[in-house]
């Protein structure tokens, strides 16, 4: 049996349906949640990613500002526009896009970022209340990834999870999510020893390594659920016969296009697992949504009594 599809597009409608009553709501109070993005350079990557985030954030009616310095900025320049942001009441959400250029100081510039408006969940502040049990914007992929779980109606409590990566985007913060919600959670990273043998005694396998297809068959046992947060992209031929030999579609639309997307999970998992985030379509799709949701969260936080109480929705 095929495993489960657990749809990151349907989720992501849900979670937009919830927030455009939300922000509704809040703008009925004269509170228009605002947005600001930061994007240094020309990165091509980046700014696909910063336009789709500011396309979505005005599709839903919120304030979106982009603000795009040259790749020869300074980090004293850099931090001096995040300063104003903070001081601006009209952004009630920053992301900085990453990377930055090799001479800005990622961290000077990342805790520079009011934690009150730090929708990405990267300030020490916002961290440190994650690993405390009281959150308060967290990164946007695990909270995600969370999200896909309550939707879908996987069980936590209890369950043996093995998370595949330990970034600090991603890894970390989603072991410290899955052990408050009283999964008992195992950590894998490259010098994991015997690592399929670690991984198959898992319920939920969380594969966050950026390595095309690595999670093969061999890693999972049957019927467990499976989150791929991998995007890779392929265009060797060779690669794509062995990911899609069981998939002539995929495989006819390789060789139509001459690339693919695929996860960190090989597509051969779907014969064994019992739930399965497809790429694309998974995980990706729900990590814009959270920065929309971080973003109404923080202006919410931020207004206090200001904000109706009606508009919040369950959590």
């Amino acid at each position: 049996m095929a495993a489960r599809t657990l749809n990151g597009n349907s989720i992501r409608d849900e979670i937009y349906s919830e927030l455009a009553g939300e922000i509704a709501a809040l703008r009925g109070a004269g509170i228009c949640p605002g947005l600001a993005a930061v994007l240094v350079g020309e990165n091509p990557a980046s700014k696909i990613y910063v336009t789709s985030k500011i396309a979505a954030s005005e599709k839903l009616g919120l304030a979106g500002f982009n603000l795009t310095p040259p790749d020869t900025i300074t980090t004293s320049d850099l931090l001096r526009l995040v300063h104003d942001l903070n001081r601006r009441d009209d952004v009630d959400g920053i992301l900085v896009q990453l990377p930055l250029p090799p001479q800005v100081d990622v961290k000077k510039i990342l805790e520079a970022v009011d934690p009150a408006k730090d929708v990405d969940g990267f300030h020490p502040l916002n961290v440190g209340r994650l690993v405390a049990g009281r959150p308060n914007l967290v990164p946007c992929t695990p909270a995600g990834v969370m999200e896909i779980f309550r939707r879908s109606g996987i069980a936590l409590e209890g369950a043996r999870a093995a998370v595949l990566g330990r970034s600090d985007i991603v890894g970390k913060p989603l072991a410290l999510l899955l052990m408050h919600a009283n999964a008992t959670v195992t950590v894998c990273h490259s010098k994991t020893r015997d690592l399929p043998d670690v991984v198959r005694r898992a319920d939920i396998v969380v594969a966050a390594m950026g390595r095309a297809a690595m999670v093969t068959p061999d890693y999972i046992r049957p019927g467990a659920t499976v989150i791929d947060v991998g995007i890779n992209r392929i265009a060797d031929p060779a690669q794509a016969e062995k990911y899609f030999a069981n998939f002539p579609e995929r495989l006819a639309a390789f060789r139509a296009k001459g690339t693919a997307l695929v996860g960190d999970v090989h597509p051969d998992v779907a014969n064994v697992a019992g739930a399965l985030t497809p790429v694309p379509g998974g995980v990706g799709p729900l990590t814009i949504a959270m920065l929309m949701s971080n973003t109404v969260r923080a202006a919410r936080l931020r207004r206090g009594s200001r904000a109706p109480v009606a508009a919040v929705q369950p959590r």
